[in-house]
Formats: structure tokens, C-alpha cells, sequence
């Protein structure tokens, strides 16, 4: 989700502000390294909310999270000082960041940020309820965790992720009808997901269906081995394996 917010009016030209923020984030595709120096140059001669977006897509390119979360913030804190309506978009790049980085509690506090900004609506809420729903989890608001997947269940309902989640939250709670259903939602929307086919396995293991679990733990080897999800599918059907001959 660490995406450009590039939003020139369709029937203006671009501003030399947002002509140079274009520049910057092409040239994050080609070196990161060099993206990051131009960021800073830029933000030194007063690039403002743009320079600091630009930075922080550059360091998140490099899988520097934390600063990279830190230059959305303060690009979010310059938008809202700015008024200009683009902070809460800048709070859920932050927030994501965060994430990335395990600072689940930092990224908690920058998506209520964004959510409290009420200005983003449709998918865009959507999502940012789903990030919330992860950084919850991660601290263990179980509860309110639900009440965010419920909602971007609502919002974005063709999102896999979801539903998956969702179907997780349910699990670890003990409501197995509601992570059956859930995940079964998550197998139609992405049945080729090597982490929708482990958790299908987990979910009918726990409902005392040991064949299926065998067989959604096989497909997700069969879809992604070397994944984190399919390691643990594979580690999990080792208990299937006949015990060695004495």
C-alpha cells in the first residue's frame, strides 16, 4: 500500500511542485539510493509535504521501515499544518510502515490518525480499517480488531486479505463457524493464496476434519514452498507422515 498519492486534477497541467514529486518517485524505481539524496535535497530547499512522501516511498522501497514511517508522519503533520486533504492518505503510508517495521503500536496511532480524519471513504476506508485490524492483532485488542475487519469487510468486500484475516480472528477467538465461513469467502476471491490454504488447514484441523486440513495444507505447499505459509503448511503436515520403523 505504500503507494504514490500523485492526484493532479485531470484537466490541469501538473504543478512544478508535483512535476518534481513525479520525477522523484520514477527515479525511486531505478535507485532508491539516489531517490532518498534527491528527497532530502529537495526537502532542504522547501519541497514540503511532496519532498517528504518522496522520501518516505524511497526508504520504503529499501525495506527501511522505520525511518521510512517517520517520513510519512512528518509529511502527514505537514499536510494537516497545510490543510491540503491529503494526510490521512500520508497517515495510512505511515501507518503501513509501521507495520512493516513490527511497531504495531506506532502504526495503531497513525491509522486511527487517518481513520479520525474522516476524510477518506470507499476502499480507501476500507483499507486503512483492514491495517488498523492488523496492528490490533499484532497487539492483542482482539475485539477491536473485530470491529475494524467487520467494517472493511463492509467496505471491501473483493478483498481476500479480509476475509482472511477475519477468518484467522475468528479461529483464535473459538468462533469456528464464523472462520469456516470466512475463509471459505477467502478461498473463492484467491484460491491459488498459499496463506488462505494454511489457514483452511488450521481451521479444519480445529473442526476434527483431518482430511481436508491434510489437503488445504498440501495445496498450500503445492502453491507457494519456499513461502513462509507454505513452510508451515508443509512442517504441519508432518504429523500425517508414518512414525520410522523401530
Amino acid at each position: 500500500m505504500l503507494i504514490p498519492l500523485f492526484l493532479a486534477a485531470a484537466d490541469l497541467p501538473p504543478s512544478p511542485q508535483e512535476s518534481r514529486f513525479a520525477q522523484c518517485v520514477a527515479l525511486v524505481d531505478k535507485s532508491p539510493e539516489k531517490a532518498v539524496d534527491a528527497a532530502g535535497t529537495w526537502q532542504v530547499e522547501g519541497g514540503g509535504v511532496l519532498a517528504r512522501q518522496c522520501l518516505g516511498i524511497a526508504l520504503a522501497a529499501q525495506k527501511r521501515w522505520i525511518p521510512a514511517s517517520l517520513a510519512f508522519q512528518q509529511a502527514a503533520e505537514a499536510a494537516e499544518r497545510g490543510r491540503d486533504g491529503r494526510s490521512a492518505r500520508l497517515w495510512v503510508q505511515a501507518g503501513n510502515a509501521a507495520l512493516a517495521g513490527g511497531e504495531a503500536e506506532k502504526a495503531r496511532r497513525y491509522l486511527d490518525a487517518a481513520i479520525i480524519a474522516s476524510t477518506l471513504s470507499g476502499a480507501e476506508k476500507g483499507e486503512a480499517h483492514l491495517d488498523r485490524a492488523r496492528a490490533l492483532g499484532a497487539l492483542g485488542k482482539l475485539t477491536d480488531a473485530r470491529a475494524d475487519l467487520d467494517m472493511a469487510q463492509k467496505l471491501v468486500p473483493q478483498d481476500a486479505l479480509a476475509w482472511l484475516l477475519s477468518a484467522t480472528l475468528a479461529r483464535k477467538m473459538g468462533d469456528l463457524p464464523r472462520a469456516t465461513t470466512d475463509i471459505a469467502e477467502a478461498a473463492k476471491l484467491s484460491p491459488d493464496d498459499a496463506p488462505v490454504a494454511l489457514e483452511a488447514g488450521n481451521i479444519a484441523a480445529m473442526n476434527g476434519s483431518p482430511a481436508a486440513a491434510r489437503l488445504a495444507w498440501a495445496a498450500a505447499v503445492k502453491n507457494a514452498p519456499d513461502s513462509v505459509a507454505g513452510k508451515a503448511a508443509a512442517e504441519a503436515l508432518k504429523q500425517f507422515e508414518a512414525p520410522p520403523e523401530q
